[in-house]
């Protein structure tokens, strides 16, 4: 179970506190989208002492100089966002997406995982066949804001397209 949200709810009662929660309830990551590495003197220690991964992101902007800062206390895997933009709401080229993950992973050993645009089972097979994982995070929000208390079924439908698609992508790609 990874929590992606931002700085503020994390660290209110203090970046401890919200560790000890995380690991307490069974969290194995955190991504802070709003916290750079260069600014983060509190949050990641208490992940890290608490045994929870620190997922940092990448970007189509992070140059050669940056990604030794941004893995150089990344855990868990790293997050190579494919647009800059709005998440969920553009699509980066698959080209693009595997010349960037290529590049990440000479620089890791870190899986990479690639989110921000992923909507649909063909998106999310094309990209597990270059990138370690699949995020897709705002298509099942905004599924959860239309059912509203009647979601449980659509998401589960939805995510089970995608992990299979997933599945498969990586089972042919190991043949």
């Amino acid at each position: 179970l990874v929590l992606m949200g931002y700085a503020n709810p994390m660290t209110i009662r203090g970046p401890e506190w919200f560790a000890a929660e995380c690991a307490r309830a069974g969290v194995d990551g955190v991504i802070c989208v709003d916290i750079p590495p260069e600014e983060d003197p509190e949050l990641g220690p208490a992940l890290r002492s608490a045994g929870i991964a620190l997922i940092r992101l990448a970007t189509p902007t992070t140059d050669a100089k940056r990604l030794p800062t941004v893995l150089q206390d990344t855990s868990g895997f790293l997050y190579y966002v494919s647009v800059a933009g709005i998440t969920g709401k553009q699509q980066a080229a698959l080209g693009s997406i595997e010349d960037a993950v290529a590049r990440l992973k000479s620089a890791t050993e870190l899986p990479v995982a690639v989110g921000f645009g992923v909507r649909t089972p063909d998106q999310a097979s094309a990209i597990a066949k270059v990138a370690d994982g699949v995020v897709v995070g705002s298509a099942l929000v905004e599924m959860v804001a239309e059912w509203g208390p009647d979601a449980a079924g659509p998401v589960r439908e939805a995510t089970r397209a995608l992990a299979d698609a997933v599945h498969s992508a990586k089972e042919i790609g190991q043949q």
